[in-house]
């Protein structure tokens, strides 16, 4: 029954794949999360991972599938991202399945249910959890705002306390301006009033919090973002965000569409963005990395290359709700054969 929903939601257009999918799952639990091998498990930033494999923010942006998710067997779920104010997001048609380059390009632009909705759907799930649920929240701007760094500010007051931990999303390519946000003047000055925020509210200033950055970035932007994080004890970098440029080799007729391209092709310039990151901060800063993961050895690379986490959402689209629990089996016997006795020894290995 399964294998015959999969295949009919490959037949739907992207968008209502999607939107079906979020309604089914409502409804879904899986038995892929029974494994516990504490050679997956780290401990980082006060938070126990069982293992490093979550959901990157974009699948359940308004917070209603987190149990089901969690039941596949991922180690953490970001939720988002979460505007202020609701929102319809860009014109449609905007996500677009690349098949023959296992990617999707998407120009959604922040298309959600805004923060008050979206806050008590994730304290109906909160209350419902048992155990360690790792649960981050990814915060951005609403289309119409007047002040870009107000509607990150708003969404840690009103959702901060629901959060394990906390991503500022400033790299999205489908929301005019917002990538400015990284350029260096923009950056010091949103991270500053993050980290004052933050210490204002008792609920939240042990939280930590994430700045997810795009792939898009030079040499001296990369520079000027580590530098600027470890000056004001940014927990964590989120490398990376979809991409506006498209690879020669890509064999898709959609490749033309505008949005931000994730999947296989975005791989390797993450990595090496990774990489570059790894060594900029020293490994003093907790990496994430997101971008092209379809299998454990991908899984197993981007953590050599320097993150400690990863985070995936395409690959689910094209593989099913069992890759995760392959991923993390694949991962036990990759840590096994390089003679690791934990995770964490992996961690900027080919760096």
């Amino acid at each position: 029954m399964l294998d015959s929903f999969i295949k009919i939601l490959k037949i739907l257009p992207p968008e209502l794949a999607h939107s079906f999918s979020i309604k089914v799952l409502k409804y879904l639990s899986f038995n892929y999360d029974k494994i516990n091998d504490p050679i997956l498990a780290q401990h980082l930033m006060g938070m126990d991972f069982p293992n490093p494999v979550g959901l990157a923010a974009g699948f359940d942006k308004n917070g209603e599938v987190i149990r089901s998710m969690f039941s596949l067997g991922f180690g953490f779920i970001e939720v988002g991202t979460i505007t202020p104010l609701p929102q319809k997001g860009n014109p449609k048609p905007r996500v677009f399945r690349l098949g023959e380059d296992n990617a999707i390009i998407n120009n959604l632009g922040f298309n959600n249910k805004g923060s008050k909705k979206i806050k008590k759907n994730i304290v109906k799930i909160r209350n419902s959890l048992t155990g360690n649920k790792i649960i981050g929240i990814n915060l951005g701007k609403n289309k119409s705002s007047l002040n870009s760094i107000d509607d990150y500010l708003f969404g840690m007051e009103k959702l901060g306390n629901l959060a394990s931990y906390i991503t500022i999303n400033i790299s999205s390519p489908n929301t005019d301006g917002l990538r400015d946000l990284q350029l260096r003047g923009n950056i010091e000055n949103l991270i500053k009033k993050i980290i004052v925020k933050r210490e204002e509210i008792e609920s939240i200033n042990k939280k930590p919090v994430f700045i997810k950055i795009s792939p898009d970035l030079n040499e001296d932007q990369l520079r000027d973002i580590a530098l600027i994080s470890l000056a004001n004890n940014i927990d964590g970098l989120i490398l990376t965000n979809t991409t506006t440029s498209r690879p020669d080799n890509l064999l898709s007729s959609f490749k033309k569409f505008k949005g931000g391209l994730s999947g296989k092709p975005l791989f390797e310039t993450s990595n090496n963005i990774l990489k570059k990151m790894y060594n900029l901060t020293n490994g003093q800063v907790t990496l994430i990395g997101v971008g092209g993961i379809s299998n454990g050895s991908d899984c197993y690379e981007k953590i050599k290359s320097g993150a400690s986490l990863i985070q995936l959402y395409t690959a689910l689209i094209y593989s099913g709700p069992s890759l995760i629990f392959k991923i993390n089996n694949e991962l036990i016997d990759l840590i096994k054969t390089d003679g690791y006795k934990n995770i964490s020894e992996v961690v900027g290995k080919s760096v």
